[in-house]
């Protein structure tokens, strides 16, 4: 990593995002897919070096700005963490378009962002915030059992949002900031008992993402959720994909109908607006609305003799 790499922060509803501007690899041509493999497979140093301590931590998420297969598309993307790499982020992508509108590349309107699992249109609206129209989503298996040693057994159902999602509706505990520890080592448990019992999404695709679901705090809204994000970290907004996998949830239940604003409280107490379209074969077109803000510029250096130049992997 000869060259300093200039990154803009954002955060949307509370999780921050990364989004590398220049000096990332040159991953070359070909689709979007292909680049992210090469990207994990020749530069996955670059990921957590950008994300990891002691120039990230475990809740960034980065992302790496790509030019477009497509010459309409406003941009291409890569998401990644500390542990690896993300199909889609619907929190991500509303911070891709505000860093856009930031830089001065793109204006309000509709725009096309490509991602490895398909291309989503995000709209930047007047009033800052960004709609995205999500990836194709649809529940998978409803109220498959688990059981977690020492936590006993959990059901849930399976559903793909641009990620998968196991998705609970009974909490151990309030959704609360003050019970995050014993909320992350439950979902923790969970996801590993989900490995062990060889319980996937379609295609045998391992299930990274585990979400509580409850009662609102605030009447205005319709739920309110506990995401925990492959790694250790939780989602401190109320996540995008995920979000987009529980409407496709309800919408296969017969509780939410296509048009019908669905609040989603995170566990900061900030909200996405979502809705649904009808799609084929039983999937759903989820769309998030919601905002984010700018919150620096940087420039990440790499000294030759740093013994964590490609950051600090617990």
């Amino acid at each position: 990593m000869p060259l300093p790499v200039l990154v803009i922060d954002s955060h949307t509803q509370g999780e921050p995002t990364r989004i590398v501007v220049s000096g990332g690899p040159d991953l070359g041509n070909g689709s979007i897919e292909e680049r992210l493999q090469r990207f994990s497979a020749e530069y996955d140093h670059f990921r957590s070096a950008v994300v990891c301590e002691p120039r990230g931590s475990e809740v960034v998420v980065g992302a790496l700005l790509l030019e477009p297969v497509q010459p309409a598309s406003s941009a291409a993307v890569i998401f990644f963490n500390d542990v690896g790499y993300l199909g889609m982020c619907g929190h991500g992508t509303i911070g891709v378009l505000t860093t856009l509108a930031y830089l001065g590349k793109v204006k309000t309107g509709p725009h096309t962002i490509e991602t490895p699992v398909g291309n989503v249109q995000a709209t930047l609206h007047e009033d800052k915030t960004v709609t995205v129209e999500n990836v194709a989503s649809y529940r998978y298996r409803s109220a498959v059992t688990v059981e977690v040693a020492r936590y006993g057994s959990y059901t849930g159902d399976i559903a793909w949002g641009g990620n998968w999602f196991f998705l609970i509706a009974n909490p151990p505990c309030p959704l609360t900031l003050d019970n995050r520890l014993e909320l992350i080592a439950t979902a923790t448990a969970i996801r590993t008992a989900l490995q062990e019992k060889e319980i996937t999404g379609a295609d045998g695709a391992l299930i990274d993402h585990i979400e509580f679901f409850s009662a609102p705090h605030d009447a205005r809204n319709s739920s309110r959720n506990f995401v925990l994000c492959p790694g250790a970290s939780f989602d401190r907004s109320p996540c995008g994909t995920g979000t987009s996998a529980k409407m496709a949830c309800l919408y296969h239940e017969g509780t939410l109908s296509p048009g019908t604003v669905w609040r989603q409280e995170g566990i900061l107490g900030t909200v996405f607006e979502g809705s649904i379209r009808e799609g084929q074969d039983g999937e759903v077109n989820p769309s998030i609305r919601g905002r984010a803000w700018v919150t620096g510029e940087s420039k990440l250096l790499f000294a030759e003799d740093d013994p964590f130049a490609a950051g600090i992997k617990f």
